[in-house]
């Protein structure tokens, strides 16, 4: 019995409430649609959907920034204006730590980091930890390569620290992962974290490091804040995609217990009755 409370104990500090599904919430309902128990299947499901909305919602937000909102006034002269603020005071030490913001918010830093988390999780069986660091980096990097591509924008007129496709601007895509990662994995952390100060610390950590990537980047010439904005809608579009995918795993895997404690409660009615 002790070393069943002592597992059952290991196996509450491992669970993350905000990646299960609420009772006849959209993602129990989702993998109920899609008619297969098998959790992977509605996992992909789920995420492919999500993909799919989340893509399409960036391509026409950035439609409307290039298309229509830089047009309107002077918002695009301000766009740029502010760049070339930033770039006035660049110093050999600011350019040195926008190096660092820059690093931290990209390859190989964020790869290597949920690569690691993944792996671990993985050997602990705990595999929608798992998934959703992988693929809440890849949602995020896919939607950016779509988005960048059928919506090209130049980035900022100014000399540019880093040798990029000039016609990438938007969205920045070191904004978006650093949301995605370090602000999707601290949204989990602390959803199983009752310590209120240790709460705190986490989200200062994953507010200041996604605001370091994209002023970072700025300071570095490769994108303008409207880019920067529409980062932090990918990011945490990436982050609700997984958060969805991961619930609907998660109502696959308890739909069989679900099903026979409604049985039981019907027929506890009929007996009653």
């Amino acid at each position: 019995m002790a070393a069943g409370r002592r597992g059952a104990e290991r196996e509450d500090r491992w669970t993350v409430p905000m990646l299960e599904a609420r009772a006849g919430g959209s993602a129990e309902r989702f993998a109920g649609w899609i008619g297969t128990k098998h959790p992977v299947a509605v996992f992909f499901a789920a995420l492919l959907s999500g993909f799919a909305v989340l893509a399409g919602l960036s391509l026409l937000l950035g439609l409307f920034v290039t298309d229509v909102l830089l047009h309107v006034g002077g918002v695009g002269h301000a766009d740029e204006s502010v760049i070339t603020s930033i770039v006035a005071d660049r110093t050999p030490f600011l350019t040195d730590v926008s190096e660092v913001g820059s690093t931290v918010g990209g390859a190989p830093v964020l790869p290597i980091l949920v690569g690691l988390i993944a792996l671990v999780c993985a050997v602990l069986r705990k595999w929608r930890i798992a998934a959703f660091a992988v693929f809440v980096l890849i949602v995020e990097s896919a939607t950016y390569r779509v988005t960048s591509l059928v919506v090209p924008r130049h980035r900022p007129t100014v000399h540019r620290l880093e040798d990029l496709p000039v016609n990438a601007s938007y969205p920045s895509g070191h904004t978006a992962a650093s949301i995605a990662v370090y602000a999707g994995l601290v949204l989990l952390l602390t959803s199983a974290i009752r310590t209120r100060g240790l709460r705190v610390a986490a989200w200062i950590v994953a507010v200041v490091l996604p605001i370091f990537v994209a002023s970072s980047r700025m300071y570095r010439g490769m994108h303008h804040p409207l880019d920067v904005a529409g980062g932090v809608l990918v990011g945490i579009g990436a982050v609700v995609v997984l958060l969805f995918a991961c619930r609907a795993a998660e109502a696959a895997v308890r739909a069989p217990a679900r099903s026979r404690s409604r049985v039981a409660r019907h027929r506890r009615m009929q007996a009653a009755s």
